[in-house]
């Protein structure tokens, strides 16, 4: 994230929704490291444009994801 940006997070549903797994994955991603978990202790957030870098194409160990996520622009923020 570049200086100044503002960091678009999502709860952990709309994460699940945003990257077609269910919640117990993005929870499982986060537990391993993959993606980071933001929020307090009883509302788990995740950063949307680390979501999209997981699914992207040949990036890192998501390279390969059954499932695309939904465009950016469906989450206004």
């Amino acid at each position: 994230m570049t200086p100044g940006t503002k960091r678009r997070t999502v709860p952990t549903e709309l994460a699940a929704l945003a990257m077609g797994v269910s919640e117990a994955t993005i929870r499982k991603w986060a537990s391993r490291g993959k993606i980071n978990r933001y929020g307090g202790p009883q509302r788990a957030e995740y950063d949307l444009d680390e979501l999209f870098a997981l699914a992207s194409p040949g990036s890192g160990p998501a390279a390969g994801l059954a499932t695309g996520p939904a465009s950016p622009e469906a989450f206004p923020g």
